[in-house]
C-alpha cells in the first residue's frame, strides 16, 4: 500500500498525547517557531506546556495533520484507530514493546488499526522538520531552521539522534525515524522526503531492507532528481543466512550481498556516521556524483605523503600533473618544489594572495576536484588571519575553474563549524578529518545504477536436497557449461573408463567437501588397485583438465532480501583462506562480471602478471551468466557452486559442482 505522507511530514496542525512526552514535543515546536496550532490531548489535565489541553481526540477543532502518540502500547492501538476514523493525516507511535519484544500479534493489531493512515513506528522517536518548524520529537536535538538541506533517515533512533547533533556545518532539513516500520517502510518514507524540493540529498542508517526492488526504484528516482543517497548498512559482521555446506555461504555472508546491492543501484556506502555526514555535505553542494580525477595540494611534504598513504586503501588515484599544468606551476614555484600530484607547494607563496591563487587554480584546472589540506589555528589561543589568503585562493580557484575545491582539515576540530558554514555560503564544501574526507570523496564517486535494473523477488526459506556431483554436472552440461568427460558407477568395479583419456580424477560421491573427506584422488593413469572410499554413495571418474592458468570459484545462492547473489573469487581448496571474492546481485551481464572480477586482489595473477599466461576470464563470465539464467529460470534451485572452475588461456571447465534444490 502506498501512503500519502504530506500531512504527516509537513503538518499545519499537530496533536500530542501523553503528558510528559507531549510537553517535550510542545517545547520543541515552540523553540523552532512552528506557526500552526499544537493541541495537547489528555483526559484529566486542562493545560500542558502552557497550552489548552483537550479531553479527547473527538474534542479537537479538526482532525490533526500529524499526531505524536506518547501513551502506552495498548492505548496506542486504540488511539491509532480513532485517528484513522476521524481522518487524521498520520501519527508517530512512540511506545516500544511490539514485534521487537516478541509481540508480533499486537503489532499486527496496530497495522490493522492504521488502515490507510500512515504511521511511523512503533518504537519510533519521530520526525523533525527544520524547514517548517514542525517537530513530532520528544527530546532535545541539534537542528536549526533551514531553507534547504539534507534528510537523515534511520531505523535506529539513537543513531540519528547522534547524527542530528553534528557540528560539521551540514544543513539538515529533516530527521526521521522508522522504528519497526510496521506501516511505512524505508523506501516509502525516503521517497516522500526526496519529493520535497527543499531536500538536497538523503543519508540513511539501515538495519534491514524490507523491499529490495522498491529500494532500487527509490535510488533510481533520487538520481533522476539529481539527489545523492548515502547509507550505512549495519550487520556486516553477521552472516545474512545460516551457513550452508558450500564455501559461498561463508564467503558471501554478512555485508557482501548488501554492499553489492547498494553499489549496483548507485547508493554510496560508508562505514561511520562521520563519513555519512561528510558525504552528505558533498552531495548537498555538488550533487550525487563527482569525478574520479583528484589532485591534492598542501604546503608540507609530510601532508602530501599522508594524503597519498591514506588515499590508497580507498582506491583514490592521483593522476600525474599534465605538462601544461607543470609549466604554469613552475612559473610560480620555481625549481625547489617537486611538481607532482599530490603537490607540496612549500611555503614560498604563503600569504601571497595572487601567487597562491594561481597555484591553486592551475592545479585544480587539470582535475575534477582538488583536496586542499588546511588546518586553521585555534582562534581562542592563536591568530588565524594569516590563513585567510589561502582560504580565499581556494574559493577563487573553484570559481574560475568550475571544478570542485575541497578544503580539508587533517584533524576534524581544526576548522570549526562557523567557518565551514561560511564557506558553504560561498559555494565551498569544507571537509573535516583527512581520512573521513577521503572516505567521503570516494563514496561521492559512486556511479549511478543501471536504469531499470531491479533484483529478482526473494523466495521464502524452504527445505532442499543436495544433488550428487554427477547429477549436478549433468545439469550444468544441459545449461551449456563445459564439464569434464566422465563416467559414474555405484562401485569402483563398475566404472568403465575405456572411453576416457588419462590422467583421471577419481571422486567419491555423497560429500559436500570431498577434499576434506579424502574423497578425491588425482593424476591416476588407471583405476587398478584403488581402494573403496569410506562413506561414498557412488563414484565419479573424470578426465583431468590440463593447461590450467587459474582456479575460480563461482557461487550462486538465494538471498532472503536481494533475490539471488553471485559470488566470484579465487577458488580451490584455499578459497576460504584467501577470501578474495566479489559479489553481485542478479541479474547481471558478462561485462558486469568481468568488471567485478577486476576488483579481486589477486586479479593480476589472472591477467598476465610478470609474463604469466592470461586466463580466459571472458569464458568464466559467460559461465556465470549461464548459471544466473539457470537460477532465474528454475525457482527450485537454491544454490549452485562450482569450485573450482579451471580456467585455461582459452576456455574454462567446471570440475566440481555443489547444487542444492527443492
Amino acid at each position: 500500500m502506498t501512503h500519502v505522507l504530506d500531512r504527516l511530514l509537513r503538518p499545519k496542525t499537530i496533536a500530542v498525547l501523553g503528558a510528559g512526552w507531549a510537553r517535550n514535543v510542545i517545547e520543541q515546536c515552540q523553540k523552532m517557531g512552528f506557526k500552526g496550532p499544537v493541541w495537547p490531548v489528555h483526559p484529566t489535565k486542562t493545560e500542558i506546556g502552557g497550552l489548552k489541553a483537550y479531553p479527547s481526540l473527538a474534542d479537537l477543532p479538526e482532525p490533526p495533520d500529524a499526531t505524536f502518540i506518547g501513551v502506552n502500547r495498548m492505548a496506542t492501538v486504540e488511539v491509532v484507530e480513532e485517528l484513522r476514523r476521524m481522518g487524521a493525516g498520520g501519527a508517530i507511535c512512540f511506545a516500544s514493546g511490539w514485534t521487537e519484544a516478541g509481540e508480533p500479534g499486537l503489532q499486527a493489531k496496530l497495522v490493522a488499526a492504521a488502515g490507510e493512515m500512515p504511521i511511523l513506528g512503533p518504537n519510533c522517536y519521530g520526525v523533525i522538520n527544520n524547514l517548517d518548524g514542525a517537530l513530532l520529537w520528544p527530546d532535545q536535538h541539534g537542528g536549526v531552521p533551514v531553507q534547504k538541506g539534507v534528510a537523515l533517515v534511520s531505523q535506529s533512533s539513537n543513531i540519528v539522534i547522534n547524527m542530528g547533533m553534528q557540528q560539521r556545518g551540514l544543513p539538515v532539513a529533516y530527521v526521521a525515524c522508522l522504528g519497526n516500520a510496521a506501516v511505512v517502510g524505508l523506501a516509502e518514507l525516503t521517497g516522500a522526503l526526496l519529493d520535497d524540493p527543499r531536500v538536497t540529498a538523503v543519508g540513511l542508517y539501515i538495519e534491514g531492507i524490507d523491499d529490495a526492488p522498491a529500494f532500487a526504484a527509490l535510488a533510481e528516482k533520487a538520481r533522476a532528481m539529481g539527489k545523492g543517497v548515502v547509507a550505512i548498512k549495519s550487520g556486516k559482521t553477521e552472516l545474512s543466512r545460516t551457513a550452508a555446506a558450500s564455501h559461498t555461504a561463508s564467503l558471501a555472508g554478512g555485508g557482501a550481498a548488501s554492499s553489492a546491492f547498494l553499489r549496483q543501484i548507485g547508493v554510496a556506502e560508508v562505514n561511520t556516521p562521520s563519513e555519512l555526514i561528510e558525504t552528505l555535505k558533498i552531495f548537498h553542494m555538488h550533487g550525487p556524483q563527482i569525478g574520479t580525477r583528484i589532485c591534492s595540494l598542501s604546503c608540507s611534504g609530510g601532508e602530501a605523503g599522508l594524503v597519498a598513504d591514506l588515499a590508497a586503501p580507498y582506491g583514490i588515484d592521483f593522476p600525474p600533473v599534465p605538462q601544461v599544468t607543470h609549466e604554469r606551476l613552475f612559473a610560480v614555484l620555481g625549481e625547489i618544489p617537486t611538481i607532482s600530484n599530490p603537490l607540496d607547494y612549500h611555503t614560498f607563496i604563503w600569504g601571497d594572495g595572487p601567487k597562491t591563487t594561481e597555484v591553486f587554480s592551475a592545479m585544480l584546472d587539470a582535475y575534477d576536484a582538488g583536496i586542499y589540506i588546511i588546518d586553521s589555528p585555534r582562534p581562542d589561543r592563536c591568530d588565524p588571519s594569516g590563513y585567510q589568503p589561502a582560504f580565499d585562493a581556494i574559493t577563487t580557484a573553484q570559481k574560475v575553474t568550475g571544478k570542485i575545491a575541497f578544503p580539508v582539515a587533517s584533524m576534524a576540530e581544526n576548522l570549526g563549524e562557523a567557518r565551514v558554514q561560511a564557506m558553504m555560503e560561498d559555494g565551498i564544501c569544507a571537509l573535516l578529518g583527512l581520512e573521513t574526507a577521503l572516505a567521503a570523496i570516494k563514496a561521492a564517486q559512486t556511479p549511478a545504477g543501471v536504469v531499470g535494473w531491479r533484483p529478482v523477488a526473494a523466495l521464502p526459506p524452504r527445505e532442499t536436497r543436495m544433488l550428487t556431483e554427477a547429477e549436478g554436472k549433468a545439469l550444468l552440461a544441459k545449461a551449456g557449461v563445459a564439464v569434464p568427460k566422465a563416467v559414474t558407477g555405484p562401485t569402483l568395479a563398475s566404472l568403465d573408463v575405456a572411453g576416457l583419456t588419462p590422467p583421471f580424477a577419481l571422486k567419491g560421491l555423497g560429500f559436500a567437501h570431498k577434499t576434506e573427506a579424502g574423497a578425491v584422488r588425482l593424476g591416476l593413469s588407471t583405476l587398478d588397485g584403488q581402494a573403496e572410499m569410506k562413506g561414498a554413495t557412488g563414484y565419479l571418474v573424470e578426465e583431468m583438465v590440463t593447461g590450467t592458468v587459474g582456479e575460480i570459484l563461482l557461487g550462486l545462492r538465494r538471498d532472503p532480501v536481494y533475490g539471488v547473489t553471485l559470488t566470484l573469487g579465487m577458488g580451490g581448496v584455499t578459497a576460504e583462506v584467501l577470501a578474495d571474492t566479489v559479489t553481485l546481485v542478479l541479474p547481471c551481464t558478462q561485462a558486469q562480471v568481468l568488471e567485478a572480477a577486476q576488483r579481486l586482489r589477486l586479479w593480476p595473477l589472472l591477467d598476465g602478471y610478470r609474463g604469466r599466461p592470461k586466463a580466459d576470464m571472458a569464458a568464466v563470465a559467460e559461465i556465470a551468466v549461464r548459471l544466473g539464467q539457470l537460477m532465474l529460470a528454475d525457482e527450485s534451485l537454491e544454490e549452485i557452486e562450482i569450485n573450482p572452475v579451471l580456467v585455461r588461456q582459452q576456455g574454462a571447465v567446471a570440475v566440481d559442482a555443489l547444487i542444492r534444490r527443492v
